[in-house]
């Protein structure tokens, strides 16, 4: 017969029973537990394989811009030139619609150039934005290894002993490599 005080005693035992076997379970695995951890989003991405793959495709591309840059500059300025040694030898009234339309050629590479710039920062965004997406089922499983219920970007917290932004790395790239895979499996 339960007395007056063994009866919330109980009920206690029970409910701490029932609330801290999934940490028990959790601490068998040898994984630290905390309510909160925290995770480096950038780091995260750059340093994953699938992010490394993503930086390097961008960064030839990028180069590879650049080297057209580079040609597009040496022709204007080749073009400059000519246009420069036109202008001593044309009367103004012939000189003025030459220079209008090498200034138009000018803005034109600009803006182009531009767009392209902006293609890629915007192709990185969307890579960053597909790689959360793919990763955050294993980002909630490692949430529940580590039986914490909040996962906070690292930059907003002043200090941290729960950190996993490297077990996470190793997880995702250990599920989804390098992600060219997937990339290949959107497109079928």
């Amino acid at each position: 017969m339960l007395t007056t005080t063994q009866g919330p005693l109980w009920a206690l035992c029970a409910f701490l029973a029932v609330v801290s076997a999934p940490l028990v379970n959790a601490q068998q695995l040898g994984v630290p537990q905390a309510s909160v951890v925290t995770l480096s989003g950038e780091e995260l991405f750059t340093k994953s394989a699938f992010g490394q793959r993503v930086l390097r495709e961008i960064e030839k591309e990028s180069a590879l811009l650049a080297e057209e840059n580079e040609r597009i500059v040496a022709e204007l300025s080749r073009e400059e030139r000519e246009l420069t040694d036109q202008r001593a030898t044309l009367p103004a009234e012939e000189f003025r619609p030459l220079a209008e339309a090498f200034d138009l050629k000018v803005q034109s590479h600009r803006e182009g150039q531009r767009a392209k710039l902006d293609v890629l920062a915007r192709r990185s965004e969307e890579a960053q934005q597909t790689f959360f997406e793919i990763v955050r089922p294993v980002l909630v499983d490692l949430l529940r290894e580590f039986g914490a219920s909040v996962m906070i970007e690292r930059s907003n917290v002043v200090v941290s002993t729960s950190d996993i932004t490297e077990a996470a790395i190793t997880r995702i790239d250990a599920v989804i490599g390098d992600g060219s895979g997937l990339q290949e499996g959107k497109g079928e």
